[in-house]
Order: structure tokens, then C-alpha cells, then sequence
């Protein structure tokens, strides 16, 4: 199918899955689903409202993929119905793809190739924006939509607007993938990006890992973002498992239509948090120093990959945490949990005083190991710092790069 001119990433990809030579924004169009994540909390709403509508079997068994990540390990008693509510459907429906405590879903999808560039993907959390690290149209949805496209493989949508999002120049020493985000994120601020996709592009964006797109196409959602995007190129087809020259119709049209432009000088960028309690409210890291931190984080499914947990290594190697300090770092998946082992960073970490958890969500959905008390602070790597996510509401939340987290546990404070 020959695709005309004049548009954006995510225009293309609906196009191409359709069949429709043109779509523009705010068009509502019926699109052909590639594949759907149901992650474990809920499992058994998806499961209910399913058999409710009235349908007996999904559409495609071999597109459905249910994850266990946020209650793993189970800390509390209910947890264990929805273990067992997603191993009856996974036996009831003959499904193949599903993994317990693998590692985080959104760190799966794509590591496992599920979500592969030009594909749609919905999954039922928010941050299945992540996708779009890789080329992927995905984006988070609720259990209701859920049960309907695994009766029909059917979705509905309204195109998007696009914001361009444009980062050119070498990153400082220090600056990371985390620290764009959240820049971006205190510009936009938390409702700047509603139902619109983000386009990265530059040549900051072009020298990008795989992984630290995943870190900024993770946290778009917290703008407000329906999805973020960026053009596979030949790490990402190398990544994805798929030929470049079959992925290589994935770009916008020089002539696309954005809503707006955004343009940055990585040069100027610096290390930044976002401070209590709210993703937008963004401060420099230099005026924050000699705050005191009583607990690290590093891991999620923003923060929680290989070069994230090197770059703590790094800085921890054959030193100490501060007295007092608590530091926690969750490997996204169990690959990266065995290759940051066999590289030795798992070891320096744990000789500089931290603990190593098994793949998954844990502190940073408010869950297993880590929960926090009235007063403290912690410096976390994970995507929100909402009031009582990780404890107590009295608990303040400060999110940042691995490396700003490392040197806060090395000094007890943020430095």
C-alpha cells in the first residue's frame, strides 16, 4: 500500500494498520489490534467483564499476554485470587504467553518482542506508552476496553494530535535519558500532552540506546500523553528482532502537521528532579543539595534496565552507602537481573550496601520491600511521586536519574 504525504509517526502506523490512505487528527477509526498485555491486579476485572459481555474465548490466544509483576511477591492475602483467576483463564483459554515473575510488563513487552515497531499494543496500565521506544502505537487502557478487545481484537480510537519533541546536541556529563523526561515533563507540565502523541526526534535522539528511549517514552503518560513515539532505526530493529528495511516506512513526512513544536539544546540541559508530590514539579538538582534522603530506589519499568543499574554500579563501586541509608535496587526483568550478575554490578552494589530484589514492580507501586514512613524521604528512579505511593502520605518522593539516586545513597542526602 503506497502511503501519501504529510504525516506524523503515530498517523502512519494507524494507517498502515487499517488500510486507509489518509487519517487526521481527532478522526475516529476502528483499528485491527496486534496485541494486548493484562498485567496481575487486574486480572480478575478483565476476567469478570469478559465472561459478562458473553464471550467464550479470545480472539487470538496467541496475542494475549498476561503478565505478574506489581504482586510479586504477594503482601497481602488477597493477592493470591488474582494468581489463581489468571492461571484458570490462562488454562481456559489455552494461552501461551504469559510470565510469572519474569519482570515488569513494561520492560517485557518489548524485550520479549511482543511489541514489535508499527505495531498497535494496548495494555491495561498506564504506562504502556513505553512501547514506543521501539516504533509501537501502544498505549494504556482500562478492564472494561480490555474485556471487548479480547472478544473482538477490535479497538477504537480518536487520532491524536502530535507534539514534535526536538533534542539536538551532546548530552553534559551527568545528564541522562531522566533528566529530558522531567524537563520536558516541568514544560508541558502534567496535563500539557492530553490524549496527543509525543514524537522524539534529533540528533540526541538518534545517539539514544534503546533503553533510554524506553525511559522517556515510559514517563509520557505523565503529560497526559495517549502515546510516545520514536522512528525505529537499525538499534531498534536490532533490538526488536526484525529487519530494518521492513520497518523502514515508520517516519514522518517532512511535511507532517504537528500542534505544536518543542525544541531543545541538550547542551543546556542539567541534572533535574521532580520534587513533592507531583511529576511536574521539576527543580535542578544544585538547588536541592544537602537535603536529606533516608531511603534509595533504583528499578521500575523507567529506570530499572542494565545501563541504569551500571550506571549506579559505577558510582558505588568498592564504596559505601551513607549511615542510616536504606538502597534498593529491582532489576526490570530476570535477563537483566542475570546479565547484571554475570557483569559484576550486582555484587558492587550489594558490597556497597544495598539490597537486591528478585524482577518486578515492588516499592515503586507501594508494594513489597521498602514501604516508608511518616517524614521520610526517599530519592526513587521510578515514574510518580504522588502522595502515599510509597507509604505513607506523609512520605516525600523525589524521582531522578540512577545516577542522581547512586550519589544521594553514597551521601545521604542529594548532591
Amino acid at each position: 500500500m503506497e502511503i501519501s504525504m504529510g504525516h506524523t509517526l503515530i498517523e502512519k502506523i494507524v494507517m498502515k494498520n487499517t488500510g486507509k490512505a489518509d487519517v487526521k487528527p481527532g478522526a475516529i477509526v476502528t483499528v485491527n489490534v496486534d496485541r494486548v498485555m493484562i498485567h496481575d491486579i487486574f486480572i480478575p476485572f478483565v476476567v469478570d467483564k469478559f465472561h459478562e459481555m458473553g464471550f467464550k474465548k479470545v480472539w487470538d490466544a496467541d496475542k494475549v499476554v498476561l503478565i505478574y509483576d506489581h504482586l510479586v511477591p504477594t503482601s497481602a492475602v488477597e493477592d493470591v485470587r488474582h494468581f489463581k483467576i489468571g492461571d484458570a483463564f490462562v488454562k481456559e483459554q489455552g494461552l501461551k504467553n504469559f510470565h510469572r515473575a519474569d519482570g515488569i510488563c513494561h520492560q517485557l513487552m518489548p524485550e520479549m518482542g511482543y511489541a514489535k515497531p508499527g505495531n498497535i499494543v494496548f495494555g491495561t496500565d498506564s504506562h504502556t506508552t513505553t512501547y514506543g521506544s521501539v516504533g509501537c502505537f501502544s498505549s494504556g487502557i482500562g478492564y472494561t476496553e480490555m474485556a471487548a478487545v479480547l472478544g473482538t481484537g477490535e479497538m477504537w480510537i480518536k487520532v491524536p494530535e502530535t507534539i514534535k519533541v526536538v533534542i539536538n546536541g551532546e548530552l553534559p556529563e551527568g545528564v541522562y535519558a531522566k533528566d529530558i523526561i522531567l524537563r520536558l515533563l516541568g514544560d508541558l507540565r502534567s496535563d500539557g500532552a492530553t490524549y496527543k502523541a509525543l514524537e522524539f526526534s534529533g540528533s540526541t535522539v538518534d545517539n539514544m540506546t534503546v533503553a533510554s528511549r524506553m525511559t522517556i517514552a515510559n514517563m509520557a503518560i505523565e503529560a497526559g500523553a495517549k502515546a510516545a513515539l520514536f522512528a525505529p532505526d537499525e538499534k531498534t530493529a536490532e533490538f526488536s528482532g526484525v529487519n530494518y528495511d521492513d520497518v523502514a516506512w515508520l517516519k514522518a513526512d517532512a511535511d507532517a502537521e504537528y500542534c505544536r513544536v518543542m525544541e531543545y539544546d541538550a547542551s543546556t540541559l542539567v541534572p533535574v528532579l521532580a520534587c513533592p508530590s507531583q511529576v511536574d514539579n521539576i527543580h535542578p538538582v544544585s538547588e536541592l543539595k544537602g537535603t536529606k534522603i533516608d531511603q534509595v530506589f533504583i528499578g521500575s519499568c523507567t529506570n530499572g534496565r542494565l545501563e541504569d543499574i551500571k550506571v549506579a554500579a559505577d558510582i558505588l563501586r568498592g564504596k559505601k552507602i551513607a549511615d542510616y541509608m536504606r538502597l534498593i535496587v529491582t532489576p526490570a526483568s530476570r535477563s537483566i537481573y542475570e546479565e547484571a550478575s554475570k557483569a559484576g554490578y550486582l555484587k558492587d552494589l550489594a558490597l556497597a550496601g544495598a539490597i537486591i530484589t528478585q524482577p518486578g514492580c515492588g516499592l515503586c507501586c507501594g508494594r513489597a520491600c521498602g514501604i516508608m514512613a511518616d517524614g521520610e524521604k526517599i530519592l526513587a528512579t521510578n515514574n510518580r511521586n504522588f502522595l502515599g505511593r510509597m507509604g505513607s502520605s506523609k512520605v516525600g518522593i523525589y524521582l531522578g536519574s540512577p545516577a542522581s539516586a547512586a550519589r544521594a545513597a553514597l551521601a545521604g542526602e542529594i548532591c
